[in-house]
């Protein structure tokens, strides 16, 4: 019994203490709760915002970290560790702590698409078993570390589209791992580390979109595995290095739009897996080397907006499996390679904006699929090869600004589902071709400037695709095709400068999207039709120099999107209504060379946005009305002259302080010559001849300086340049042979304008009125990014004018602070305009401070060459200004351009016409 009693004693003790060592045991494993590496993860979480709680199962009370949302451990049940973060795509926000770099074990990190801002810890040093980082597309900032250097193992690298600025830390190269490395789209500066060599194992190094500087080092050569280096839009420069020709696993070399300077190395035609080379818009010079004929697997060569001279290479033909090449807006000449022939996979073929010369080589019939052909802007001569004609797959073919010659190929279109098409300005002939919209998607036709006859063809007016149609300058005849109205899409017919006649017919109605309409300068004839007031849209409207008469119908007020009005030189008579002041938007109204009758109306002050006026050479009569000097915009002219106006004039017209040009001639105008204008500082010329006024001239520098007959045939005007106010003769014995001058009108305006602006040339101030009045053409830039639709890419709007106060306001008044040049003749300014537009302005040196002959020189040979055709050059000559003695001139701004051509005049400036140019996307 005793013996039994200690052994239940015993086993009691045994029990006792077994439950107390779990019990122990247990509470123990309690309190050690979540692991450190849990901890960790937490400390990171609190400077997250979490605003859709994707991490609410980030929770204190587990043990391990293993089961949250993003984290990923290793498969060791004993004591399992994270190896993997994945929170991409989560909408978080806040900052990137310090924490998580504590996770020793740690092989990738992701939080690419999210929010996050600030510096990339340098503490990421620490995980050296790091082998992906994803930052990418956050909004990250500062530097990147250069502890990054200390992962050893780190082998894809995204930093992409964030806001990092600073260096690419020469550590980089210490990442022997290392095969990806993206980091474009941000703001990175600096040169690119020489030690970029060192990473042989590199395969992509992407850093495009940056403001990285320097050269490319030529330890480049060293990355031999590199297939894909992307350098786009920086600012890199020097020369390519030609150790880029032992990249020999390269597919892909991007440096577009940088600085780059120099030749093409010929080493490049070592690399010959390439397929992309994509080297335009640099400086680049020199020929095209021969030697990328080697590259057999290149499909994509894009060397256009450089100053590549010489010809085309030969060799060009061997690349056999080219789909693209554009070598456009350089000075490349000779002939165009038969060769290119030999590519019959070639789809776009880009020499636009050349010095090309010869014929185009019948042998381009042959690329059965091209679909892009642009030749345009060049010297070349001899026909269009007539089997263009029969190009299947031809979608876009432009050929303008050449010399060509013969006819266009009568089965144009017949085959092809063409859908832009500009012959413009050749010396081409014959008739339209009949099919050229067989195929219902022909959108823009552009044919103006040749020597074309006959009629508009059937199918053409029925093309219902058709979006533009300009037809200008050639030898059309027939009437206005009614059938034209019944195109939806129809938004600019241009028919100026040919023979249509008869008149322009009701279902001018339906044209519902037109805003642009010439029809000058033809012998259409009768009323305008009231049906014009459909064109709500209607922005430009000139039908200037024909034979229609009547009335202007009230309708025509509806078109309350009308910038250009001009109806001038035609037989229209009556009063012009009041209501003409409501179209508020309008810019240009030339009524002049008519027979309207009746007063000025008064409402005509309204128009707030008008910079030119020009109602002379009709029957107006009454006073001038006192709310035209409302119109402080108007700048280029205001011509009432040859009217029967009387009454004085209105002291208010003082208040047009931008005006240039003043004519009030052949008037019964009487009193004096107001004295406020004396505020008239921007006038260049101005006539008061053959009125009845009296009195002293405003004491103007203009008027003095200014030839007697500017005021011919008044009686009592003296002053200078009449003389003396106490009784000397006065201009009212000068009489003319015969009252106002040349017979016709044009020529009467231009003869006196001369005669009152003295120094200024005869030829100079013709081409300065012809331009100024000249609806300003429209220019298409080459676009870097993909447009929405196929309409919207071809269809220009009007371009507005920029007006000399929009040019003061720009500049602050020609501050310093907006100088990015001086030159011997003049000084450019860098001017924003208040549509956001850059535009640079080049003020050459007042005539008033001496080298006068250098200065009219330089601007008169500028302006000569508005008129010839577009020419490669850096900048575009948008317009021209004359102003209390300086002269203006407008150019295109481009970031990259030529300085020095714009401030030496060395480059062919030049008033360009629109067109089509191709829409790119490459990668960066």
């Amino acid at each position: 019994m005793k013996d039994r009693i200690m052994e239940d004693s015993r086993r009691g003790l045994i029990v006792g203490f077994t439950g107390f060592f779990v019990v122990t045991a247990l509470l123990v494993c309690a309190s050690e709760g979540l692991n450190s590496e849990g901890l960790y993860l937490l400390e990171f979480k609190k400077g997250v915002h979490d605003g859709f709680n994707f991490l609410g199962n980030w929770n204190s009370s587990d043990q391990t970290p293993c089961g949250w949302k993003g984290v990923n451990c290793s498969l060791d049940p004993k004591n399992p560790v994270v190896v993997s973060i994945s929170l991409s795509s989560l909408n978080l926000s806040g900052t990137l702590g310090p924490s998580i770099c504590n996770l020793a074990n740690l092989a990738e990190l992701n939080v690419s698409n999210n929010k996050f801002t600030g510096n990339i810890p340098k503490e990421i040093g620490n995980c050296l078993r790091l082998e992906s980082l994803y930052l990418n597309n956050n909004q990250f900032d500062g530097q990147i570390p250069s502890e990054l250097g200390n992962l050893p193992s780190l082998t894809w690298l995204n930093l992409c589209n964030n806001k990092i600025s600073g260096p690419i830390p020469e550590e980089v190269g210490k990442l022997s791992s290392l095969e990806l490395f993206l980091a474009y789209s941000n703001n990175i500066s600096g040169p690119l580390p020489v030690s970029l060599g060192n990473l042989k194992k590199m395969s992509t190094f992407r850093a495009g979109q940056n403001v990285i500087s320097g050269s490319i080092p030529s330890t480049i050569g060293g990355c031999e595995n590199l297939v894909y280096l992307g350098l786009a839009q920086n600012n890199l420069g020097g020369n390519i290095p030609k150790e880029i020709g032992m990249l020999k696993s390269l597919t892909d070399l991007v440096l577009w739009s940088n600085e780059l300077i120099s030749f093409i190395p010929k080493e490049i035609g070592n690399c010959t897996n390439l397929q992309t080379l994509a080297l335009y818009d640099n400086n680049l010079v020199g020929e095209i080397p021969g030697e990328i004929g080697n590259i057999k697997s290149l499909m994509n060569l894009y060397l256009y907006r450089n100053g590549l001279n010489g010809t085309i290479p030969t060799q060009i033909g061997n690349l056999s499996l080219a789909t693209e090449i554009d070598f456009s807006e350089n000075y490349l000449s000779g002939e165009i390679p038969s060769e290119l022939s030999q590519i019959q996979g070639l789809r776009l073929l880009y020499l636009f904006e050349n010095q090309l010369t010869g014929i185009i080589p019948n042998e381009l019939s042959r690329l059965e699929n091209l679909t892009k052909l642009d030749l345009s802007i060049n010297n070349l001569t001899g026909p269009i090869p007539l089997g263009f004609q029969n190009l299947t797959q031809m979608l876009q073919l432009q050929l303008f600004q050449n010399s060509l010659s013969g006819t266009i190929p009568r089965e144009l279109g017949l085959y092809s589902k063409l859908w832009v098409v500009d012959f413009s300005n050749n010396y081409l002939e014959g008739r339209i071709p009949p099919h050229i919209c067989w195929n219902s998607n022909l959108i823009y036709l552009n044919l103006e400037s040749n020597s074309l006859h006959g009629n508009i063809p059937d199918h053409l007016i029925k093309c219902n695709s058709l979006v533009q149609l300009r037809l200008d300058a050639n030898n059309l005849t027939g009437s206005f095709p009614s059938e034209l109205c019944n195109l939806v899409n129809l938004s600019a017919l241009e028919l100026g400068l040919n023979k249509f006649s008869g008149p322009i017919p009701p279902e001018i109605a339906s044209c519902k999207r037109l805003q642009r309409l010439d029809l000058s300068n033809n012998f259409f004839t009768s009323e305008l039709p009231k049906e014009i007031g459909n064109l709500s849209q209607l922005v430009t409207f000139n039908i200037s120099s024909n034979l229609f008469t009547g009335k202007i119908p009230p309708e025509i007020l509806n078109c309350l999107m009308l910038q250009r009005l001009d109806l001038s030189q035609n037989s229209f008579t009556g009063s012009i209504p009041n209501e003409l002041g409501t179209l508020s938007q309008l810019e240009l109204l030339m009524l002049s060379d008519n027979q309207f009758s009746g007063n000025i109306p008064a409402a005509l002050g309204n128009l707030s946005h008008l910079t030119e006026l020009q109602m002379g050479s009709n029957l107006f009569s009454g006073g001038i009305p006192a709310e035209l000097g409302a119109l402080t915009g108007l700048q280029i002219a205001l011509n009432l002259s040859h009217n029967n106006l009387s009454g004085k004039i209105p002291p208010q017209l003082g208040n047009l302080i931008l005006l240039e040009i003043l004519l009030l001639n052949n008037n019964d105008l009487s009193g004096e010559i107001p004295s406020t204008f004396g505020n008239l500082s921007s006038l260049l010329g101005c006539n008061f001849s053959y009125n009845d006024l009296s009195g002293p001239l405003p004491s103007i520098v203009l008027f003095q300086n200014m030839v007697k007959s500017s005021f011919i045939g008044n009686k009592g005007l003296c002053g200078v340049p009449l003389g003396e106010c106490n009784g000397n003769p006065t201009l009212n014995s000068m009489q003319p042979s015969v009252k106002g001058g040349l017979g016709a009108p044009r020529g009467k305006i231009i003869t006196l304008v001369a005669a009152a602006i003295g120094g200024v040339s005869l030829i100079l101030i013709a081409i300065l009125l012809y331009i100024m009045r000249r609806p300003v053409e429209v220019v298409a830039s080459r676009q870097e990014k993909e447009t929405s639709s196929l309409i919207s890419d071809i269809y220009f709007p009007p371009k507005e004018g920029f007006t000399f106060q929009d040019l003061v306001e720009a500049t602050n008044n020609f501050h310093d602070s907006y100088v990015v040049g001086r030159g011997a003749v003049g000084t450019v300014y860098k001017a924003v305009m208040e549509t956001g537009e850059t535009i640079a302005v080049k003020k050459l040196a007042s005539n008033r401070e001496g080298n006068n002959e250098n200065v009219e020189n330089s601007f008169r040979a500028e302006i000569l060459t508005l008129g010839k055709i577009r020419h490669r050059n850096i900048v575009k000559l948008y317009g021209f200004c004359y102003h209390q003695g300086s002269n203006l001139l407008i150019y295109e701004y481009m970031e990259k351009g030529s300085l020095g051509e714009l401030l030496h005049g060395e480059g062919a400036t030049c008033w360009s016409y629109g067109y089509i140019a191709p829409v790119k996307t490459y990668q960066k």
